[in-house]
């Protein structure tokens, strides 16, 4: 039997074939679950709808994570037709190009709650509202980067925010642990996707990368997917707070 027969899953993140998001989709749906995904604008909808049609997804809808109506949409319409919730996972994080590409001491106010908004808080956001739906437990997951544990040059303000991410990992897998839900981090070394392409530096992360790593070659969207879906499996059911890393062992020489 696949390891997550039986088992719905939300998704939110896609936004296009070269999101890591959508590998994790197609890791979910090889392995047997059932999924709800969601688009965030209507312009981005037309290059995530085709996708979600390829896996067969159940739930398709918008969802822009600033917007509580919207958000609660998603839950609610979860709750309609499945009843209940196995798994989420969020794999989004947005920060104004202006605070994105200069420096940390010279971020706006603004920015930087809104990065902190839509790439941390959204998370929290998310998990208050699955946890009703998990009566039997689940797996929440989110995406982040090891700069946020150290200094990479070009990550400016996403490193502060991420690493404000993993450690609400760890709050939330400590207060939702007693209803057998499990929350971690997924830390993927830098691959190139439209999110990541806002990074001014980005191509020299990705060198960087490749010529450090103690696995040699060029990570892609579908070296994240796997671990997914295993997260999100019951083969994972003791684990919980942590940092997966899928980054060759990069993480190990910093």
């Amino acid at each position: 039997m696949k390891q997550l027969t039986g088992k719905k899953g939300l998704i939110v993140g896609i936004a296009n074939q070269d999101s890591i998001a959508w590998a994790c989709a197609r890791a979910f749906h090889e392995q047997g679950a059932e999924l709800a995904a969601t688009w965030q604008t209507e312009r981005s909808r037309p290059y995530v709808e085709p996708l979600l049609q390829q896996i067969g997804t159940d739930i398709q809808m918008p969802l822009d994570v600033t917007d509580p109506a919207q958000l609660q949409a998603v839950f609610d319409t979860i709750k309609q037709r499945w009843g209940r919730l196995d798994f989420l996972l969020h794999s989004i994080a947005f920060a104004p190009k202006q605070d994105l590409h200069g420096r940390v001491v010279d971020s706006s106010p603004e920015g930087f709650l809104q990065a902190m908004d839509v790439s941390c808080h959204s998370f929290m956001r998310m998990a208050r509202l699955a946890e009703p739906l998990m009566t039997n437990g689940g797996s929440l997951m989110t995406m982040s980067y090891i700069g946020s544990e150290e200094v990479i040059p070009g990550y400016g303000i996403m490193g502060p925010v991420k690493a404000a991410l993993e450690s609400s990992v760890r709050y939330l897998a400590l207060e939702l642990g007693a209803a057998g839900i499990r929350v971690n981090t997924i830390s993927p070394g830098p691959i190139l996707t439209r999110a990541a392409s806002g990074l001014a530096s980005l191509d020299t992360m990705i060198i960087d990368s490749q010529q450090r790593m103690p696995m040699r070659g060029a990570l892609t969207i579908d070296d994240v997917g796997p671990l997914c879906a295993f997260l999100a499996s019951d083969g994972a059911r003791a684990i919980t707070g942590t940092t997966q890393y899928v980054d060759g062992g990069f993480h190990i020489l910093n």
